[in-house]
């Protein structure tokens, strides 16, 4: 019996302490409008770094750094890819993963309703599943900010984003998106 008790003591236990992590990484996000950062991108094994920007909801600038100054942009609707050779790829920003990780509102509102895990004692991951799309986020578990996510491309193809160097409500040139 007293096994049975002790067991149901730590669930609780562990169910009040996510529940306090869940709050902040949800008071994060309210209190976020954007977001710049490095990142690094790891798509079935081809490895890409580059700079982005992220300003909610749904907008995203990103220059990468390989040879080819590749830049992804959305302005809420579509999502454009730009190479040096002067292609254009054009989607609807709703046939993407994009949609949903752009979008902190809906991110609060998934959290919420998510149990979560946590990986290392480092790291909180949500696995978020939303008609085709499977997205695993993934926060910090010191400082409560977002620092990637993981999910299948438009092409099926695994990709996983790692965002570093961090900064929160910068100041944002006009008309980059």
């Amino acid at each position: 019996m007293k096994k049975i008790l002790l067991i149901l003591l730590f669930i609780s236990y562990n169910d009040i302490a996510f529940s306090s992590i869940k709050k902040n990484i949800i008071n994060n996000l309210v209190n976020t409008e954007n977001l710049s950062f490095k990142f690094e991108q790891n798509i079935n094994g081809k490895i890409e770094t580059g700079n982005c920007i992220i300003e909610y909801p749904k907008k995203i600038f990103c220059k990468y750094d390989n040879m080819n100054n590749k830049i992804l942009v959305s302005n809420g609707k579509s999502l454009v890819i730009k190479t040096k050779s002067g292609s254009y790829y054009r989607y609807s920003i709703k046939r993407t993963s994009l949609n949903y990780i752009l979008d902190k509102n809906f991110l609060i509102n998934e959290i919420e309703n998510l149990k979560g895990r946590v990986i290392n004692d480092k790291f909180i991951n949500f696995k978020i599943l939303k008609e085709d799309n499977e997205i695993n986020i993934f926060f910090d578990n010191i400082n409560y900010n977002l620092i990637g996510w993981q999910t299948l491309d438009i092409y099926q193809n695994l990709s996983i984003t790692y965002i570093y160097s961090l900064k929160v409500n910068q100041k944002l040139k006009k008309n980059i998106f």
